[in-house]
């Protein structure tokens, strides 16, 4: 800067050596002036220096999305209606050990779990007023046997008598009655002991058949009602899967049809017996299916069923992972040549892999499986045909 302010001075001293005399302008004032005049001029030409650069050409490269394609094959589906169930004992294979009699449980025999063979205590029940019963129907009973020796007695004794001509003949006629009335009262006290003796029985419950305690449901002391089930007995040979299904699906469940039982990571085979005689929710549909081999399920496990329906043959079918839902629409994507087309399908069979697909495709097409969501139609695409 100062030798920029000497240049100007020296230059204005000579402008001034120029002028006529009596002009008071000097040379520090010009230089001054010029001095001004630059400044200004840098000033005003700064914001020009810094204006933004133009914004670059738009680009013509085009965007190319990696996607995974599989043909659409043909052949046969089978169709599997998804169904929950329970595991439950069949017919004949529970037993439930309730009182003869309102009465209080004096033993428990078996804990749950423990396995049971037949006739095996399960349950002893304080029998005081059933066994009183029996000594009471025991005294009624040896009251009509006395009663009724007593009437054989008199009935031999009148037919001596008429014999002998001492009483009329009507006379053996209403000893016959007599004898014929105490030989029932007999009959009717040998009844009332008979039961009296097998309700005092049941005091002692056993196990009718092999199997394992299910429930427990009452302790020693506790008061049972004869609706009161203390012990639960299961044959765990004998076990079958109890299944809801939905009124549309009914007519498509046929006796002798596979299916499978879901629990946590097992699989196990079961077969349709038909529809079940004890339906879980009253007015619900159910079916009845047998395991194919002996389970170790316990009773009363919730568990999901799948049932083989109808077989589609020469159906157009793809993997279920292309599916796109999309509001009431399904679609899938085919990969022709380096371009996604957007199609709407209608779909028929679904199982947990393939999806039949009735319209909208053909067999053959490359349908893509995987970078389809969010795909436009009309996209451009590189197709990797995967496994």
């Amino acid at each position: 800067m100062p030798l920029v302010y000497d240049e100007l001075r020296r230059i204005a001293a000579g402008y001034i050596r120029g002028e006529r005399p009596g002009r008071t302008l000097q040379a520090t004032a010009l230089t001054r002036t010029f001095l001004l005049f630059l400044f200004g001029s840098l000033v005003a030409a700064a914001p020009a220096c810094t204006r933004a650069a133009p914004a670059p050409e738009p680009s013509d490269e085009i965007t190319v999305i990696p996607v995974t394609a599989r043909p659409a094959e043909i052949g046969g589906l089978r169709a599997v209606i998804h169904a929950t169930g329970i595991v439950t004992p069949s017919q004949g294979a529970e037993f439930l050990a309730t009182p003869p009699d309102t009465a209080r449980v004096l033993e428990v025999a078996k804990a749950e779990g423990d396995q049971v063979a037949a006739g095996d205590i399960l349950v002893r029940f304080d029998a005081g007023a059933a066994s009183a019963n029996v000594a009471r129907q025991r005294a009624d009973l040896a009251s009509a046997q006395a009663l009724a020796e007593n009437a054989r007695i008199a009935q031999a004794r009148m037919r001596d008598f008429v014999e002998r001509g001492l009483v009329a003949r009507q006379e053996i006629d209403r000893a016959d009655r007599d004898l014929a009335d105490a030989q029932a009262g007999v009959a009717r006290a040998q009844s009332a002991l008979t039961a009296a003796e097998a309700v005092a029985a049941r005091a002692v419950v056993r196990a009718p058949f092999a199997g394992i305690v299910s429930n427990r449901l009452k302790n020693p002391g506790d008061i049972a009602f004869t609706t009161d089930a203390v012990v639960r007995v299961v044959d765990p040979r004998r076990l079958e899967v109890v299944a809801i299904v939905a009124d549309a699906d009914v007519p498509r469940v046929v006796p002798g049809a596979s299916a499978r039982l879901k629990s946590g990571n097992l699989v196990i085979p079961l077969a349709v017996a038909g529809r079940a005689d004890n339906a879980v929710t009253p007015g619900t549909p159910t079916v009845r299916l047998t395991f194919v081999e002996p389970s170790s399920l316990a009773p009363d496990l919730a568990v999901e069923v799948d049932i083989d329906a109808e077989e589609r043959l020469g159906a157009v079918f793809v993997p279920v992972e292309a599916l796109v839902r999309s509001g009431r629409e399904v679609l899938l994507y085919v990969a022709a040549g380096n371009t996604a087309e957007r199609r709407v399908v209608t779909v028929g069979v679904e199982t947990d892999e393939r999806a039949e697909i009735a319209s909208g495709l053909e067999a053959g097409e490359l349908v893509i499986t995987r970078g389809q969501n969010g795909l436009e139609d009309g996209a451009t695409i590189s197709v990797d045909l995967g496994n």
